[in-house]
């Protein structure tokens, strides 16, 4: 397979052996994957990162599924907590910009009124004749009206639409980076059930090799070759052996576990790894293109460049109500005693808004403004130092992966043939079951930092695209044609 990995595997957790690397560590520059103390396999949905969670859609099958890293990925796209609710905050700023936008649009309304009075016209000021009652009525008045309100000049009101512009922007760049993460996590919950299956075919050969060890060591016991305590020796590395295996499908059974829950499959849904396990060439970028690289493609840090933007424009806006505005207000309609005599009438009314004095309330605003526009270009400069120190750290986690993966496939050969040469050995009478044994232990301990530092170099290749801030883009161009 072309495992995804190498394009969008997270975090470098892999310096223990994959059978063991938790899905609960954060990547680099990303929210951080729980939100709790709890472990990713024990821990409740609360305290459980979104970004581990995934809605089950659909109705489970009793065909087992056949799962390509793509399909996982792409399941986890459409399903996955963390992406769902990011397109659902794109959602919500996209309601507060229409907010702001509303105080700089037409606000037309109609009223229809009907209502029976009795005024006292001496309380309004009229002067009557003498023998004339002050008090007229009752009487129905029926009123049909329109009334549009229009700001025509408001600064507040222009920047604060300016402001929630910025801020829809920022949550698009968020989904995007919600994206990446979500591509980031099920790859790499993809390659640790790869690595998990890697661990069990690695400990079904080690029962392989006991199993046809010991019925040879019984077989040489009754020749008179070799003593009780090599037999007892080759049947407790027997046993060890099967509960090794045990244990490794345990935890292989596991991790599809976890990727079932982050792609959002159904459940019960049984599954299938259809990929293999492999390693992935080194990337030809230098440091500086890469550096420049991610300063252009990280979603997140273009989404805090935008709340900036947000901020500078919110502190204008503030400013902008201690500032003149205009305003123009209007109604039409009919009114009379009743429907058939009613009159047409009007009113227009243009109005400058002149605020003189409001007790210090933009004064507080300003205040708070300033502090928010302040932390907004902390946050990016942060980040953007973050994102430098996490390429370097890549390229360096880069280098270190390919030599201890050159190592680790030198030491699994030699592992091998001393197995080989120790079986022959004893095979032929010339040493005891415990070179075998010793053999055998040190193949399985080969295999297993084989596995690890094929995890381990991937994952450092996977968090250098997550540094570029291309996980996505990167699959596609890798995986697209695959589906």
């Amino acid at each position: 397979m072309l495992l995804l990995t190498c394009v969008v595997a997270p975090w470098p957790a892999a310096a223990q052996p994959p059978s063991q690397m938790s899905t609960e560590t954060s990547p680099p520059s990303t929210p951080s994957l729980t939100s709790g103390s709890s472990g990713t396999r024990g821990g409740s949905a609360s305290t459980l990162s979104p970004y581990l969670r995934g809605v089950p859609t659909g109705v489970a099958t009793a065909e087992p599924l056949s799962l390509t890293i793509f399909d996982a990925v792409q399941r986890a796209l459409d399903h996955n907590l963390g992406t769902i609710l990011a397109e659902y905050r794109v959602s919500e700023a996209g309601g507060a910009r229409w907010r702001a936008l509303s105080d700089m649009l037409p606000d037309v309304r109609g009223r229809l009124s009907a209502s029976r009075e009795k005024v006292n016209l001496a309380a309004f000021g009229f002067p009557l004749p003498a023998g004339i009652p002050a008090v007229v009525g009752p009487f129905n008045v029926y009123d049909a009206r329109v009334f549009l309100a229009q700001s025509i000049f408001d600064l507040h009101a222009i920047n604060s639409a300016r402001a929630e512009s910025h801020n829809i922007a920022a949550a698009r760049f968020d989904y995007k980076n919600a994206r990446d993460i979500v591509v980031l996590v099920s790859a790499n919950a993809y390659a640790q059930a790869l690595a998990a299956s890697a661990l069990v075919d690695a400990a079904q050969a080690q029962l392989d090799t006991a199993q046809a060890l010991q019925p040879q060591a019984v077989d040489m016991k009754h020749s008179g070759l070799v003593a009780v305590i090599d037999v007892l020796r080759a049947e407790v590395q027997l046993d060890t052996a099967r509960q090794r295996v045990t244990a490794t499908r345990a935890e292989f059974d596991k991790s599809k576990l976890q990727l079932a829950r982050i792609i959002g499959l159904p459940l019960g849904q049984a599954f299938t790894l259809a990929d293999e396990m492999r390693s992935v060439p080194f990337p030809d970028m230098t440091l500086d293109a890469a550096l420049d690289r991610a300063y252009q493609s990280r979603s997140d840090y273009q989404a805090a460049l935008a709340r900036v933007e947000a901020a500078e424009a919110n502190r204008r806006a503030i400013a902008g109500e201690a500032l003149p505005s205009l305003r123009v207000t209007a109604d039409y309609g009919e009114i009379g005693l009743s429907p058939a005599r009613a009159q047409a009438s009007f009113n227009v009314t243009g109005a400058v808004n002149v605020p003189i004095f409001q007790g210090g309330r933009t004064r507080g605003k300003q205040i708070e403004a300033d502090a928010e526009l302040r932390t907004r270009r902390t946050e990016a400069d942060d980040l953007r130092a973050g994102i430098y120190y996490e390429v370097r750290t890549a390229f360096l986690d880069l280098h270190a992966g390919q030599e201890q993966l050159r190592v680790a496939a030198r030491a699994r050969d030699l592992a091998g043939a001393q197995l080989q040469q120790a079986r022959d050995r004893f095979g032929a009478g010339v040493a005891g079951s415990i070179e075998v044994v010793q053999a055998q232990e040190a193949s399985a301990l080969a295999g297993d930092q084989y596995i690890a530092a094929m995890f381990t170099s991937n994952l450092a290749i996977g968090n250098l695209v997550r540094a570029l801030g291309i996980a996505e883009d990167a699959a596609r161009q890798l995986l697209g044609g695959r589906r």
